[in-house]
């Protein structure tokens, strides 16, 4: 059995894909699927079952050696992270991903803070939805992950970083400005710029299940999975906005938009950091924690 063997095995059964999975080892199909080929005839056994022209499942084998190359693979990481402690050596790979706004908004600061106090690590940032930064942390593809508290599972571990609150973005002379009590019905009679229509965008779905339990008729005037492009239209009045938001951000202030807090109707959250609760760290990346959150929450080597 060869290294690559392992890897390619492990990638194709992530990816559920050989094209995904030889892009991803950087080799071609055919290499792959002889790889594959070659360990299946060693292990006498179906690794995987093939159904349809696309479509691959593991077998019973395929799932416990699955599990046998993903133990493999993360301590093999593990280990080099090791002997780079031994050498008194901050060296490896970090990753991490988060939403567009967080990382626009709140983490230059602590990754510039980061390079400088460990400049040997071989860091990756992400830009993704919520969604996917889950999954990512579920899979390992990440260490770490920054999502609302209230979407994160429960079987990850979580650090909770930042309180948010919900908010509705107005331009600054906008009616509901002037508003001392806003309902809902209020809110209905303007064009709205909403998330797509998904499961994970709990905000709009949490408004249109109010709206519909009070009969009300509302207008979408715009889908934007982005705040900052949701903000820029409100800027520009073509219609009214949600943000979730950390209370007294700088970068707020400057903008021509007003934001009337939202707690009524949505509760406060918080910005957490999530992680298998199984991952161990090496110093340089319980590091990084300790540099997000201003003080020392993961001791070195510590889940």
């Amino acid at each position: 059995m060869e290294w690559q063997q392992i890897i390619g095995f492990y990638q194709v059964a992530r990816l559920g894909s050989f094209t995904k999975a030889a892009e991803a080892t950087f080799r071609t199909q055919s290499a792959l699927s002889q790889q594959i080929k070659a360990l299946e005839e060693e292990l006498d056994c179906q690794l995987f079952e093939r159904i349809g022209k696309r479509k691959l499942r593991l077998t019973s084998a395929g799932e416990r050696f699955y599990s046998f190359s993903e133990a493999i693979l993360e301590n093999y990481d593990g280990l080099k992270e090791d002997l780079n402690e031994l050498k008194g050596l901050q060296k490896g790979r970090l990753r991490i991903a988060a939403p567009f706004t967080t990382l626009y908004h709140l983490f230059p600061g602590a990754l510039k803070e980061y390079s400088k106090q460990f400049p040997h690590v071989d860091l990756t940032i992400m830009d993704r939805s919520q969604q996917l930064v889950i999954e990512l942390v579920i899979n390992g593809d990440i260490d770490f992950g920054l999502v609302l508290e209230s979407e994160a599972p429960k079987d990850l571990a979580i650090l909770r970083w930042q309180e948010v609150e919900t908010v509705l973005m107005t331009p600054l002379d906008h009616p509901l400005t002037k508003a001392k009590r806003l309902t809902l019905k209020q809110l209905a009679k303007y064009p709205l710029i909403l998330p797509p229509k998904s499961l994970r965008y709990t905000c709009r779905r949490k408004l249109e299940e109010q709206f519909q339990k009070l009969g009300v008729d509302y207008h979408i005037v715009m889908e934007s999975s982005n705040v900052e492009l949701s903000s820029l239209y409100v800027e520009m009045g073509l219609g009214i906005s949600f943000a979730t938001v950390v209370r007294d951000l700088p970068a707020l202030e400057d903008r021509n938009l007003t934001f009337i807090p939202m707690n009524r109707f949505f509760k406060p959250d918080f910005i957490a950091v999530v992680m298998r609760k199984d991952k161990i760290l090496a110093s340089y990346k319980s590091g990084f924690i300790n540099i997000l959150f201003g003080r020392e929450v993961l001791p070195r080597n510590s889940s």
